[in-house]
């Protein structure tokens, strides 16, 4: 997934999914194959982050090297990790700091 540094709204990092060549978004395509309990979860987190980044932990943390992850506590005592990366070209677009 990423999330793009650009303001559409409210938004304060809009979230893409990363597309193959191909075309195929494997993230997407995770997320679909998931029980609507969990991909409720995890969507509710991913917009959290969208709408009020930066948050911090338990939520969302830096992997280091521009790579991020949101954390979501899923039913059963599970968890699931969405990395991300943020579109740092988009950002220097708009003049925003890196």
């Amino acid at each position: 997934m990423v999330l793009s540094a650009m303001n559409p709204g409210l938004k304060r990092l809009p979230a893409r999914f990363y597309r193959s060549d191909a075309g195929r978004e494997p993230v997407r395509e995770w997320l679909k194959g998931l029980e609507p309990e969990d991909r409720k979860v995890i969507g509710e987190d991913i917009k959290e982050v969208e709408f009020s980044w930066p948050i911090g932990m338990p939520l969302d943390r830096s992997l280091g090297r521009e790579l991020w992850e949101v954390r979501s506590s899923l039913l059963h005592s599970r968890i699931a990790w969405v990395v991300f990366c943020i579109d740092l070209a988009l950002k220097r677009k708009e003049g925003g700091r890196t």
